[in-house]
């Protein structure tokens, strides 16, 4: 019998957690205060009964290892709600759950809006917010913040208004996601709107339901190219998406990485590029590959360059989107670049550099 859990995420002091709670007959709250994993130390309530934990390793990932997934499998068969210590992030968490043993039924997040966009555009780590977090663990606020959002099947806006760009930066963050007011959540309409939360296929739509018009200083820039990066030139390009940006995401195609797919994600300050796994352009058996995946392929295939190609994603809040355009155009290959091939361009490649280091 599986558990089936409710996850509350957010910053900040609210009772949204209890309120669900009190609301599911016969459920059960759990609340972890991380605030000293870095020293092996837990607190840990359930139904507000407190339990301190050591851990021999202090970190997120060994919290969630060796206390949270035993108590879920000990409530198997209940509705579990998780208030989430703020350096949980519930995308991490639902991929970390084995989904034969727990059902997520939804992910709602709280939203701060006197708070929210100045620590979704900002550089602070959680560590240096005082957020309890192991050794190496370098996280922004940012990077939080935005993935609460970003993965939440509903939101519960908290505080008074703030900054006006607020609410629109989440109409194209969250597009469609309902949201509620905190003074008067409706717990039943909250947990409806499940989706077991968003799970993000790097080769999936990045615009699904994501408005394009401006609205105001808030804009959505969507870039495509079906030529490759050359790869110095990205790299310094890719500061433009550092500064009034709240979030970049996309797919690379670099020169230098011809048969690889490079994930590119920013959230205020911070910025990250990893492998996104390769282009089907370079692989030969189709048949393990989602079908939904091969579809989209097959139906934007181009005969030199397969499904390769860029397409990223920036909302940003202050930046000029033709500067932000600009600035990815210009750092794409010339066609005399395209002739001499990717030879010349591999002493260039700072990213191969930074793997190397």
């Amino acid at each position: 019998m599986k558990t089936v859990v409710v996850m509350v995420a957010g910053l900040g002091e609210h009772r949204v957690a209890e309120r669900v709670w009190r609301a599911r007959e016969g459920s059960v709250l759990v609340r972890h205060d991380l605030g000293r994993v870095a020293d092996g130390v837990v607190r840990r309530w359930v139904d507000g009964r407190l339990t301190v934990l050591e851990l021999a390793h202090g970190c997120v990932s060994c919290a969630l290892r060796h206390d949270l997934l035993p108590l879920l499998r000990e409530l198997a068969g209940r509705t579990v709600v998780l208030h989430l210590d703020p350096a949980i992030e519930p995308e991490a968490l639902c991929v970390a759950l084995p989904p034969e043993e727990v059902h997520v039924e939804a992910v709602i997040s709280v939203v701060d809006r006197e708070t929210w966009l100045a620590d979704a555009t900002g550089e602070v780590t959680l560590a240096e917010r005082g957020f309890g977090v192991g050794a190496g663990d370098e996280r922004t606020v940012a990077q939080v913040v935005v993935g609460h959002v970003e993965f939440a099947d509903a939101l519960v806006l908290a505080g008074d208004p703030g900054d006006i760009r607020t609410l629109p930066v989440l109409d194209r963050l969250a597009p469609g996601v309902p949201r509620q007011e905190l003074s008067s959540v409706d717990v039943d309409a909250l947990t409806a709107a499940a989706g077991a939360g968003r799970l993000h296929d790097a080769f999936g739509p990045l615009l699904r339901g994501v408005p394009l018009e401006p609205d105001g200083r808030v804009s959505v820039v969507h870039f495509t190219d079906r030529r490759p990066f050359h790869p110095q030139r990205l790299h310094e390009a890719l500061d433009v998406l550092l500064e009034g940006v709240v979030r970049t995401r996309g797919r690379l195609w670099v020169a230098t990485r011809p048969d690889t797919a490079l994930w590119l994600e920013s959230a205020g300050g911070g910025l990250r590029i990893g492998d996104a796994g390769p282009w089907l352009a370079a692989v030969e058996d189709w048949s393990g590959v989602d079908p939904e995946r091969r579809t989209m392929a097959s139906l934007d295939w181009d005969p030199r360059c397969g499904d390769r190609g860029q397409e990223i994603v920036v909302i940003a809040h202050e930046a000029a989107p033709d500067e932000i355009a600009a600035a990815l155009r210009a750092a794409l290959l010339t066609d005399e670049e395209i002739e001499q091939g990717d030879g010349p361009l591999r002493a260039q490649d700072p990213f191969a550099r930074e793997e190397a280091s």
